[in-house]
Protein backbone atom coordinates (compact mmCIF):
# COMPACT_ATOMS: atom_id res chain seq x y z
CA UNK A 1 0.00 0.00 0.00
CA UNK A 2 1.34 3.48 -1.25
CA UNK A 3 0.68 6.61 0.59
CA UNK A 4 -1.15 9.15 -1.07
CA UNK A 5 0.74 11.61 -3.22
CA UNK A 6 -0.43 14.96 -0.96
CA UNK A 7 0.53 12.96 2.23
CA UNK A 8 4.18 11.72 1.35
CA UNK A 9 6.20 15.09 1.71
CA UNK A 10 4.23 14.85 5.48
CA UNK A 11 5.12 11.33 6.04
CA UNK A 12 8.97 11.96 5.10
CA UNK A 13 9.72 15.40 6.00
CA UNK A 14 13.25 15.85 7.71
CA UNK A 15 12.83 19.17 9.30
CA UNK A 16 9.89 20.23 11.41
CA UNK A 17 6.67 18.57 10.62
CA UNK A 18 5.06 21.90 12.57
CA UNK A 19 6.39 24.34 10.39
CA UNK A 20 5.15 22.46 7.21
CA UNK A 21 1.94 21.83 9.03
CA UNK A 22 1.82 25.97 9.58
CA UNK A 23 2.58 26.78 6.18
CA UNK A 24 0.23 24.53 4.37
CA UNK A 25 -2.56 26.11 7.50
CA UNK A 26 -1.14 29.88 6.71
CA UNK A 27 -1.19 30.19 10.59
CA UNK A 28 0.23 29.21 13.96
CA UNK A 29 -0.93 25.53 14.52
CA UNK A 30 -3.71 24.96 17.83
CA UNK A 31 -2.46 22.13 20.05
CA UNK A 32 -4.84 19.75 22.10
CA UNK A 33 -3.70 17.76 24.76
CA UNK A 34 -5.16 14.76 25.29
CA UNK A 35 -3.08 13.21 27.60
CA UNK A 36 0.07 14.29 29.43
CA UNK A 37 1.80 11.95 32.09
CA UNK A 38 4.27 9.61 33.16
CA UNK A 39 3.66 6.18 31.58
CA UNK A 40 6.10 2.79 31.55
CA UNK A 41 6.75 2.26 27.92
CA UNK A 42 5.03 -0.78 26.19
CA UNK A 43 7.57 -3.26 24.44
CA UNK A 44 7.02 -1.93 21.12
CA UNK A 45 7.95 1.78 21.76
CA UNK A 46 11.10 -0.12 23.86
CA UNK A 47 12.26 -1.21 20.71
CA UNK A 48 12.05 2.16 18.52
CA UNK A 49 13.86 3.56 21.62
CA UNK A 50 16.33 0.62 21.37
CA UNK A 51 16.20 0.50 25.17
CA UNK A 52 16.17 -3.11 27.38
CA UNK A 53 13.06 -4.72 26.75
CA UNK A 54 13.15 -7.19 29.57
CA UNK A 55 13.73 -4.24 32.01
CA UNK A 56 10.81 -1.14 33.24
CA UNK A 57 11.17 1.55 32.20
CA UNK A 58 8.77 4.89 32.83
CA UNK A 59 8.41 7.60 30.52
CA UNK A 60 7.30 11.26 30.59
CA UNK A 61 4.21 10.82 27.53
CA UNK A 62 1.63 13.50 26.01
CA UNK A 63 -0.71 13.18 23.28
CA UNK A 64 -2.06 16.00 21.76
CA UNK A 65 -4.71 16.87 18.31
CA UNK A 66 -2.92 19.34 16.19
CA UNK A 67 -5.29 21.58 14.34
CA UNK A 68 -4.56 23.33 10.74
CA UNK A 69 -6.87 26.17 10.06
CA UNK A 70 -10.36 23.56 10.19
CA UNK A 71 -11.82 22.46 13.47
CA UNK A 72 -11.18 18.95 12.37
CA UNK A 73 -8.04 17.96 13.81
CA UNK A 74 -5.12 16.97 11.13
CA UNK A 75 -2.77 14.84 13.15
CA UNK A 76 -2.80 13.00 16.57
CA UNK A 77 0.13 12.80 17.55
CA UNK A 78 2.19 11.07 21.26
CA UNK A 79 5.67 12.19 21.97
CA UNK A 80 7.38 9.73 24.15
CA UNK A 81 10.30 11.28 26.25
CA UNK A 82 11.99 8.10 28.65
CA UNK A 83 12.68 9.39 31.78
CA UNK A 84 16.30 9.52 31.80
CA UNK A 85 16.52 11.68 28.95
CA UNK A 86 15.03 14.38 31.10
CA UNK A 87 17.34 16.09 32.32
CA UNK A 88 19.38 19.53 31.80
CA UNK A 89 17.95 21.09 28.41
CA UNK A 90 15.51 18.71 27.95
CA UNK A 91 13.50 19.21 31.29
CA UNK A 92 11.36 22.22 30.10
CA UNK A 93 9.93 19.35 27.19
CA UNK A 94 7.88 18.54 30.39
CA UNK A 95 6.66 21.51 30.56
CA UNK A 96 5.20 22.43 27.10
CA UNK A 97 1.34 22.67 27.72
CA UNK A 98 0.35 24.19 23.93
CA UNK A 99 3.27 24.93 22.49
CA UNK A 100 4.01 22.37 19.24
CA UNK A 101 6.82 19.89 19.85
CA UNK A 102 8.75 21.41 16.80
CA UNK A 103 9.13 24.82 18.17
CA UNK A 104 11.32 23.97 21.19
CA UNK A 105 13.14 20.67 19.20
CA UNK A 106 13.73 22.21 16.05
CA UNK A 107 14.82 25.66 17.01
CA UNK A 108 17.93 25.56 16.78
CA UNK A 109 18.74 23.10 14.04
CA UNK A 110 16.17 22.74 10.80
CA UNK A 111 17.22 18.97 10.68
CA UNK A 112 18.10 16.03 13.25
CA UNK A 113 19.44 13.17 13.58
CA UNK A 114 16.53 10.20 13.40
CA UNK A 115 15.18 7.06 12.80
CA UNK A 116 11.55 6.68 11.46
CA UNK A 117 9.07 3.70 10.14
CA UNK A 118 6.22 5.18 8.10
CA UNK A 119 2.92 2.46 8.99
CA UNK A 120 -0.15 2.18 8.19
CA UNK A 121 -3.04 1.16 10.65
CA UNK A 122 -6.79 3.03 9.05
CA UNK A 123 -4.70 6.07 8.79
CA UNK A 124 -0.98 6.83 8.06
CA UNK A 125 1.62 7.49 10.42
CA UNK A 126 5.28 7.66 11.52
CA UNK A 127 7.33 6.88 14.12
CA UNK A 128 10.31 8.92 14.65
CA UNK A 129 13.51 8.52 17.16
CA UNK A 130 14.90 11.81 17.28
CA UNK A 131 18.74 12.28 18.74
CA UNK A 132 18.04 15.36 20.55
CA UNK A 133 21.15 16.77 22.88
CA UNK A 134 22.07 12.81 22.38
CA UNK A 135 18.62 11.85 24.03
CA UNK A 136 16.28 10.17 22.33
CA UNK A 137 13.09 11.25 22.01
CA UNK A 138 10.26 9.45 19.97
CA UNK A 139 7.90 11.13 18.28
CA UNK A 140 4.31 9.25 16.86
CA UNK A 141 2.05 11.04 14.26
CA UNK A 142 -0.73 9.50 13.05
CA UNK A 143 -2.49 11.65 10.05
CA UNK A 144 -6.32 12.61 10.64
CA UNK A 145 -7.58 14.57 7.49
CA UNK A 146 -4.76 16.04 5.44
Amino acid sequence: MTPPDTLVPFLTAKGSLTALLEQKAGQPLRVQIIYEGHQPIDFYHKKLLNLPLHRPALAWVREVLLFGNETKAWVRAKSIFPIDSLSGNAKRLRHLKNTPIGYVMFKKNRQLPHKRTIFFDEYWGRNTVYDWHRRQILVQEIFLAM
